[in-house]
């Protein structure tokens, strides 16, 4: 298809960031971007007088009905649920300098989970995309003053969560390359010297893969815990290959079984430590990463 037929094509990367803001899911962004597609096709486009406007309105109310469905989903779901990670996050991302445009990290996504579908819409729409309240109140539904308070109360609500600026890139790869080594080495001592005390780990298997029930707390257990992961490992002879790559705009590790990506390992860094381990593990999340990765090194 090209642009000339597809009428999404400008606007596109910009849709296809928001809704998988909105919805924490490659997938399920790419699915809304087209049913839009196929809504715009049956609607009367002479009525349609500004394309971007329409669609961004439409992606946003896709978004808000399948988030009522996923919350139904999540209550039964088999252990953490974390979002679905992606290796192009610059494709996701809408073109605006400010810091909170192009965080697409695991802390900031959970952080937008815990908001109310509104509050998470008038958020992502004022504040990473620039959207004007007359265009957020269209979407939503509600008075432009009512949308002003729901954006208000979800940035207060980032900026409690996220109360640092993003550590660099070389910063957090150089910790990242600490931790990888550590893992390795299967040594529960050398991890613990690279954790905050109050160190979270939380592991995503959906039921498919074996993983962590329950979110693991404090330096000592996340410590024995991934240790434990890698003397199983071993004793069932299965060698496990780490490959650093850009995983939701941040440095991360793609973790090889053979030739199939087993998981990928995001941290969060604060204050020179991992504040949390964030590990994805469920097949369906990490499907679509083979299109974008090389193999393990």
């Amino acid at each position: 298809m090209t642009q000339t037929d597809d009428p999404l094509g400008p606007y596109r990367g910009r849709l296809l960031g928001l809704a998988y803001r909105m919805l924490g899911s490659r997938s399920e962004a790419e699915d809304v971007l087209q049913d839009a597609y196929l809504r715009y096709a049956g609607a009367n486009r002479e009525a349609v007088r500004n394309p971007e406007a329409y669609f961004t309105t439409m992606v946003t109310r896709l978004c808000l009905d399948r988030l009522k469905a996923a919350r139904v989903r999540r209550e039964v779901y088999v252990g953490p649920w974390l979002p679905e990670p992606v290796l192009d996050a610059d494709d996701l991302s809408p073109e605006k300098a400010a810091e909170i445009a192009a965080d697409l990290s695991f802390a900031l996504l959970l952080t937008l989970e815990r908001l109310s579908r509104a509050e998470r819409a008038a958020f992502l729409l004022h504040d990473v995309f620039d959207a004007p309240f007359s265009e957020i109140a269209a979407a939503l539904g509600k008075s432009e003053a009512a949308c002003r308070q729901l954006a208000a109360r979800a940035r207060r609500a980032v900026a409690a969560a996220r109360p640092g600026k993003r550590v660099p890139a070389e910063a957090h790869q150089a910790l990242l390359e600490r931790f990888a080594e550590a893992v390795a080495s299967g040594d529960p001592s050398r991890l613990k010297t690279l954790l905050a005390a109050d160190a979270t780990a939380v592991s995503d298997g959906g039921g498919v893969k074996i993983a962590a029930l329950n979110p693991i707390r404090g330096a000592d257990r996340i410590a024995r815990f991934l240790a434990g992961v890698v003397r199983k490992a071993r004793a069932q002879n299965r060698l496990l290959r780490f490959r650093f790559a850009d995983v939701n705009g941040e440095p991360g590790l793609l973790v090889y079984d053979g030739e199939a990506i087993e998981e990928t390992i995001s941290i969060d860094v604060a204050d020179g430590l991992i504040a949390a381990v964030y590990v994805v593990r469920n097949p369906e999340k990490l499907r679509g990463l083979d299109a974008h990765a090389a193999g393990p090194v």
